[in-house]
């Protein structure tokens, strides 16, 4: 990375779901529309206020949504000084919930570049995404860029899974639901990645990172969020709404009785079941207090998403049960502009807040009660025993019991002397712990520590120098790239139509190839078959660019995939698997160490990747036609390189049409180019069928090419006529892709 010096930095935030906007965020909408949203905003906007800070972008996706206030669609928003929010399209306009985004996060990569190139030039000088969608995303623009990132899990993948199989659910249920398969490779692979993983507790790092085969302690660092304590104060400093105390006294007989606060999402592990149960079943202390439900906001049940209803229909049913009208309330509409007010009258009728969730990672409700003047009872789990210990205003209960959540409640009540005792400390803990300042200058410490630690490890070096003779990539605005064995060669007479069509369009438009050969190989299959001299070669399986007739290399595409490549190390490493030949010289490179297999004898993918990260090295395993194994670094692959292509020549990614058969070209074809997948392709693209801007054409080989020009009306104002070419000549199969 190139250095930052004392200069002020640039941060690239990434939050992927949820509705996120500047003021009166709609906590508890829905099930992803919660603590995080809070945190990433409020972060975002103290760190835009830091000296260190140049300027800070949080980006996240953009909703068209009639059912959405219209805020979500709107392409940028003020967050604060020298903080915005950016909102990109990424796939539907309507809104999504966290488990469907996964299909759609490629685009957002290519989004999030286009974005960038649009800012003049000026890149981050560090990432931090949130939660493992936008883990994902932040770890391809890593990649590509070479940019640090620091990620933030918010709540992981494995003991969430852990937790649900625990608790009697079945596995292909739970999957089906929460896509966990994908989401915790992602956080897997995030974790293997980041320069630095930031968690709110100590718990989060020894109790649930530590379930990773990654897990890595020396890249954690504990930074408490903070409170925005101008939002939450204690009731002595801040008039409260007679307009919403009216609206909750309502649902009361008594209303001047001390009040039991619970501030969640209407979610099974939040269990305000368990919490009205220990209400219900306590006559004691339904005499001492009254209870005060907000869970989100709401028209109708009915309309809620199926989860959020069934919690919220158990809710009243047990309401009814233990016949608890006029001495709880469950308000519709409570706005998030109301929430400090609710903690103020809380504390002023000397009452207490309640978290009775199952498990709790952080707990920012906590700290915000505290902030306002109010003991708490909380999970003796996780974030609960850092803020108590912090701060020693409530109690650590075991939540899992409904007496036990009583008891602890009776006990805040019960003294009016140690509830003022708990009340000021919870006022003084947040002061010394839990405030944004703090918070964001450890932030900068860690993060300038990050800076000089990686500024040799990712420089780059972007631009490459190039005679005005040989290469005419600075002039085009798209590009067709193709691989070579069995898409774009088979055809003699579609080849020619192909030929043809590229000459007529040459000097605005470059062609390139996208292949497994080495640069010898690609560039003799290309003579033999009188295939029209690319402009650009993406070579060995992405690790490698060269440039028009004479190959100019691209030294900045090579200093970039250098990150982490132990070549010698890892050759010899190989030496002691069964079942590995090393092939040929030819076929070997700098950036790519290519073996024979027997895959009768070959250990597992899986179990070589564990094998070299247990060496220390680090590796991209490229496994095809159950014949052949190709080691890269792990920046290096065709889909990269295309996206590296764009960045680097400012084409839009969507004026790239890129063609393939089979597997090896599938990270290519999805995201925002335009994709073609070729007539006679392998089984193993059928999954792509049916996504957006990938055209499954009739046509093989290069009339196949010709084919999805047509389809895009690539290159010309008018689509280009396709004539199906007679086969003339079929490629060798086991030709390398």
């Amino acid at each position: 990375m190139s250095s930052t010096g004392d200069r002020p930095i640039y941060i690239l935030m990434i939050s992927m779901h949820g509705l996120i906007r500047s003021e009166n965020l709609e906590l508890g909408r829905d099930a992803d529309t919660g603590g995080q949203i809070t945190y990433v905003v409020e972060l975002a906007r103290a760190l835009g206020k830091h000296p260190s800070v140049e300027k800070v972008d949080l980006l996240t996706r953009r909703i068209e949504d009639n059912n959405l206030a219209p805020d979500y669609r709107i392409a940028e928003e003020p967050l604060g000084h020298h903080a915005r929010i950016i909102r990109l399209p990424c796939g539907p306009r309507r809104y999504l919930r966290k488990e469907l985004l996964w299909p759609h996060l490629d685009q957002m990569v290519d989004q999030c570049l286009n974005f960038l190139r649009s800012q003049g030039g000026r890149l981050p000088d560090l990432l931090h995404t949130h939660y493992a969608d936008a883990g994902y995303v932040g770890q391809q623009l890593s990649l590509l860029l070479g940019i640090p990132q620091i990620h933030t899990g918010h709540s992981l993948g494995h003991p969430k899974r852990e937790r649900l199989l625990s608790s009697g659910r079945k596995a292909s249920a739970i999957e089906r639901q929460f896509n966990f398969e994908r989401r915790i490779a992602a956080e897997e692979s995030v974790l293997e990645h980041a320069s630095m993983i930031v968690t709110s507790t100590q718990q989060e790092i020894d109790e649930q990172y530590s379930l990773y085969h990654h897990f890595d302690h020396q890249r954690f660092c504990v930074i408490p969020p903070g409170t925005d304590t101008t939002r939450f104060s204690p009731p002595d400093r801040r008039k409260i709404s007679s307009s919403l105390q009216q609206n909750i006294d309502r649902f009361f007989a008594d209303p001047a009785k001390p009040l039991i606060l619970t501030i969640c999402r209407p979610e099974v592990r939040k269990n305000l079941k368990g919490l009205v149960t220990a209400f219900g079943r306590n006559p004691g202390l339904q005499q001492q207090a009254n209870l005060l439900i907000v869970a989100g906001t709401r028209d109708d049940i009915r309309e809620l998403e199926e989860a959020q209803q069934e919690v919220m229909q158990d809710l009243l049913l047990d309401i009814d049960r233990y016949d608890l009208w006029g001495k709880v309330a469950i308000p519709k509409h409570i706005s998030q502009d109301d929430i400090p007010e609710l903690y103020r009258l809380a504390a002023r009728r000397h009452g207490v807040f309640v978290n009775a969730a199952l498990t709790e990672p952080f707990g920012l409700t906590l700290i915000e009660a505290a902030a306002s003047g109010l003991p708490f009872v909380a999970p003796d789990d996780g974030g609960p025993r850092d803020i108590v210990r912090n701060c020693r205003s409530g109690l650590l209960s075991n939540t899992l019991e409904s007496e036990a959540i009583a008891q602890s409640l009776k006990e805040v009540l019960a003294d009016r002397k140690r509830w003022r005792h708990w009340a000021r400390n919870g006022l003084n803990g947040i002061k010394r712990h839990y405030n944004w300042p703090a918070h964001v200058n450890t932030y900068m410490k860690q993060v300038r520590q990050v800076l000089r630690r990686d500024r040799k490890r990712w420089r780059r070096q972007m631009v490459i120098k190039l005679d005005s003779g040989k290469s005419y990539m600075p002039l085009v605005n798209s590009a067709l790239i193709s691989d070579i064995d069995n898409t774009l060669l088979g055809d003699k007479r579609a080849l020619r139509q192909l030929a043809n069509w590229l000459q007529h369009h040459k000097g605005r438009l470059a062609f390139g190839i996208a292949t497994g050969r080495v640069i010898t190989s690609a560039v003799d299959i290309l003579k033999q078959w009188q295939a029209p001299p690319p402009a650009v070669w993406i070579t060995s399986v992405g690790s490698e660019i060269h440039y028009g007739a004479h190959l100019i290399p691209d030294t900045g595409w090579a200093n970039h995939i250098r990150h982490k490549w132990r070549r010698d190390a890892l050759e010899q490493a190989m030496q002691s698997l069964p079942g590995l030949t090393l092939q040929a010289a030819e076929n070997q490179r700098e950036f790519k160490l290519s073996y024979i297999v027997d895959p009768d004898r070959m250990p597992s993918l899986e179990e070589i990747n564990h094998y070299l990260r247990d060496q220390q090295l680090c590796a991209q395993l490229i496994y095809s036609h159950h014949e052949f194994l190709d080691l890269l670094p792990i920046r290096a692959s065709k889909g990269h390189a295309i996206r590296y292509l764009s960045y680097k020549w400012g084409v839009p990614l969507h004026h790239f049409l890129v063609a393939g058969d089979s597997g090896n070209d599938q990270e290519m074809l999805v995201g925002d180019t335009l994709g073609v997948v070729v007539g006679n392709y392998s089984e193993e693209l059928e999954p792509l069928r049916g996504m957006e801007q990938v055209h499954f054409a009739a046509g093989h080989y290069a009339a196949g090419i010709m084919e999805g020009i047509a389809h895009y009306g690539f290159g010309a104002d008018e689509p280009v006529p396709v004539t199906q070419g007679k086969e003339e000549s079929t490629h060798n199969q086991k030709q390398r892709k």
